[in-house]
């Protein structure tokens, strides 16, 4: 690979890293080509983007970032797939369900998530768990419509009478 071509995968990567606000690092060594094959169609279903990377070209579009990366770039040693995806725990659910096909594989070694840093694959069980803002929206309305609902109802109980329905306000 020429400088150049080194140059341009550099600006490459901080391009998608600055694009992006979920990145998490992975170990798929040892997996053979139909079980990576496998994994990679599982990512594509679930919206994720799956690359191998050369570790010093992602340590210095890390470094060329604006992002604070944090302890991060200390675990880019050995095999490092990068996974990308717009929902926060999305690569985390790929992960964990692809392994209970293959054992150990992929191992995850980090993650950048919302500006937060998770090292190890002890993170994993954290970052499966992680809401998306869709479902933290979700959460936030049903909580807000649960008293509403509960007036509402207690106005049906009161057989829609004026007297029924006072009745009822007071004992609630």
């Amino acid at each position: 690979m020429t400088r150049e071509e080194k140059s341009q995968v550099i600006q490459d990567l901080t391009a998608q890293l600055a694009d992006t606000s979920t990145i998490y690092l992975a170990d798929i060594s040892g997996l053979d080509a139909a079980t990576t094959s496998n994994l990679r169609r599982a990512c594509f279903k679930a919206n994720v983007q799956l690359a191998v990377v050369k570790n010093t070209l992602l340590s210095k579009a890390m470094e060329a970032s604006d992002k604070d990366f944090g302890e991060l770039p200390d675990v880019l040693k050995g095999n490092t797939s990068i996974l990308i995806a717009e929902a926060a725990n999305a690569p985390a659910k790929v992960i964990k369900e692809f392994r209970k096909k293959s054992k150990d594989r992929p191992l995850l070694k980090g993650a950048y998530v919302e500006e937060a840093v998770y090292i190890g694959d002890d993170q994993l069980d954290a970052l499966v768990n992680i809401k998306s803002r869709e479902e933290l929206i979700g959460d936030i309305i049903t909580l807000l419509q649960s008293p509403a609902k509960n007036v509402v109802s207690a106005l049906q109980s009161g057989g829609g009478k004026l007297s029924g329905i006072l009745k009822t306000l007071s004992e609630k």
